[in-house]
Formats: structure tokens, sequence, C-alpha cells
């Protein structure tokens, strides 16, 4: 059996944060889980495997040194204008400057010049969450939580 939606715990245990944070960006509109939000004093939220993989995204801008209002407006205008999922994304950054690389365009995603200083690729962040949900359901057999799970 497999699950298909993971605990907030779990969540932030994948994503490498804090549940606190976790916790945070859900109430702030950042990253609010997909599977189930909470609704009411008990009521648990439920993430879904994309939703993990954008938190990760949020993890690694932040450990970038972008600000969290920045990783906003980024999220917004990759939310509205790109259509593959986030986790796929290479963003390049410049000091506060997010830059998306989109086949060969540059795209300023936060609309303030060009320059490039430092790629960070996100190709790795969906190998890096479903290795800790293997991690933290090893009675699962394969570990695979989507069926892309391939360690």
């Amino acid at each position: 059996m497999t699950p298909e939606t993971f605990s907030g715990t779990q969540a932030a245990q994948i994503a490498g944060i804090t549940y606190r944070r976790l916790d945070y960006w859900a109430r702030t509109d950042l990253i609010r889980p997909s599977a189930a939000d909470a609704t009411g004093s008990g009521s648990r939220r439920r993430y879904a495997y994309r939703d993990l993989l954008e938190l990760r995204v949020v993890k690694k801008l932040l450990d970038a040194g972008i600000r969290l209002e920045a990783i906003r407006s980024v999220f917004d205008y990759m939310r509205t204008h790109v259509d593959t999922e986030i986790g796929a994304a290479h963003l390049v950054i410049d000091g506060s400057t997010v830059l998306l690389c989109d086949g060969d365009e540059l795209i300023d995603v936060l609309r303030h010049g060009q320059g490039v200083l430092n790629v960070l690729p996100m190709s790795g962040v969906r190998d890096e969450v479903d290795k800790r949900i293997i991690s933290l359901t090893p009675e699962l057999p394969g570990g695979s939580a989507t069926g892309t799970i391939a360690v």
C-alpha cells in the first residue's frame, strides 16, 4: 500500500523544515496542502506529492538567500505562467533577482532586470523528496509514493 498524501509532520520532515514553518507557510498561503486543508480545530492537513516538491523548492530558495517575500512573487509568477511543475524548473539567482531559465530564455520572475551569478537547478528536488519518503516509510514495498521512486 502506498500513501497518496502526507501528514503535516511527514511533509515538514520530507521538505527539511520545521513543522512550525510549514504551518506558517500554509496559514499565509505560500504552500497550501492540496489534498486536505485544515478546516478547524482538530482537522489535519494532508499534502500531495506535488506540494512536497514545492515545499522543497521554497526551502532551497531560502537556503540560497532569497527572501520569503521574493519567493512568494516567484511562486505567484510560476503558478500563473509556467505549465511544468515547479520542481523541474531551473532558476538563476543573482543577489535578490530570480530568473527562470525556460529553454534558452531567461525570464525575470521578479521583474527587476537580468544578470547571472548562480544557477540553482531544481531537478534534484524530486530525488531528495523521494529519498526522504522512503526513509520515513520503510514498510512500503519499494517505498514508492507515486510510482516514480527508484533508488
